[in-house]
């Protein structure tokens, strides 16, 4: 027996939403394989990075507070990829959002009041949203694709971050360690559950989930990224700019990502440090596409990818698993999305060797 594909009439929806989890389970199972192969306790690795962080539910705080930052900028990589718009230079526009915020933080250092982290927080977005405009506006005025040149700013935010840690914003009473000034009291985002890390980001990050399923579902704004990035002809027909959209789009993405790094650096790190790069710019890509670039399928994928990170930590300390581990598990998930992803056009059909070779 052969396996061929058949062209389904029209794409099914219910794979649409199947080939996630599909890709979730063969992942783990293979990721089992894997590492059993090469020496280490595969099955044990996969129960500690998928399934101990949700029965310690000492973690589960830890998952709120990594699916935080994920959920918002894959949420704002969605916009951008329903309207063909392929921003992946997240990552950069987080480290240069943190900067911005952090940048308000210092010139603060020192003063009280409510108004200082709000005023943090807007830093951030501007800053983010800032930093995606440099490759909205070589796409819309030199064609410069927008992959390669957001991907490339991403090193140079890295290097703006090295230069000011080790520089200007280096902290002076630090013992010469390359970090900036702890935050104040009122530079730090409170936690919302006593006794627990989870800070106000958390039902902020979901709550900009909501906000963005409402208006990508019920607003013109939602409309006219669906319809430039599924028709663009059409999209000119009916009056929509494609250059004002590709703005909007960038815009919106860089700017939810700063967002998410100021939360970050108000947050988990209460200052900013050289290690502030966490990769959370290039993980929620696979957020956004196992999610199907839908705000509530984001959520959710947020929170499976934020166990992948809490439970690689775990395996680390429990059984000797190599920290890149987490890499290679979140690597596998999105092979395994993209190849499953034949199956909402077509449908696997057996047909026999001796049918095969008439054919031939």
């Amino acid at each position: 027996m052969l396996i061929e594909l058949e062209k389904r009439k029209e794409p099914s929806k219910a794979m649409l939403y199947l080939t996630p989890v599909i890709a979730v389970i063969a992942t783990m199972l293979t990721g089992a394989i894997i590492f059993s192969l090469i020496g280490h306790d595969g099955f044990g690795a996969v129960a500690k990075i998928f399934l101990a962080p949700l029965l310690d539910t000492y973690k589960w705080q830890d998952l709120g507070v990594k699916a935080a930052p994920l959920i918002l900028i894959g949420v704002g990589l969605a916009i951008g990829f329903r309207a063909n718009v392929w921003n992946i230079g997240a990552e950069g526009q987080y480290i240069m959002g943190g900067l911005a915020g952090t940048g308000v933080a210092l010139a603060t250092w020192g003063m009280t009041g409510w108004w200082i982290l709000p005023l943090m927080c807007l830093a951030g977005i501007v800053g983010g949203a800032a930093y995606a405009g440099i490759p909205a506006f070589l796409k819309t005025r030199l064609n410069v694709n927008e992959i390669l040149s957001s991907l490339m700013l991403t090193y140079v935010a890295i290097q703006v971050l090295y230069y000011l840690m080790r520089g200007p914003w280096k902290d002076p009473d630090g013992f010469n360690f390359p970090q900036t000034r702890l935050f104040t009291d009122d530079q730090i985002l409170p936690t919302v559950i006593p006794s627990t890390v989870v800070h106000l980001g958390v039902p902020l990050a979901f709550l900009v989930a909501i906000i963005a399923w409402f208006v990508m579902s019920r607003s013109v704004f939602g409309f006219q990224i669906r319809v430039v990035g599924a028709a663009p002809a059409a999209a000119r027909y009916g009056g929509f700019n494609t250059n004002k959209t590709i703005w909007a789009a960038l815009l919106a993405g860089g700017g939810l990502a700063g967002f998410a790094g100021i939360l970050e650096a108000a947050g988990p790190f209460g200052q900013m440090v050289p290690q502030f790069p966490t990769g959370y710019g290039f993980t929620a890509i696979i957020v956004a596409f196992l999610g199907r670039l839908h705000p509530i399928g984001i959520v959710l994928a947020g929170i499976i990818l934020a166990i992948t990170y809490v439970g690689g930590e775990l395996a680390q300390s429990s059984i000797g698993l190599p920290a890149a581990a987490t890499g290679v598990f979140q690597a596998m998930m999105l092979f395994f999305l993209l190849a499953t992803d034949v199956l909402v056009k077509y449908r696997i059909k057996l047909a026999s060797a001796v049918k095969a070779g008439d054919a031939a």
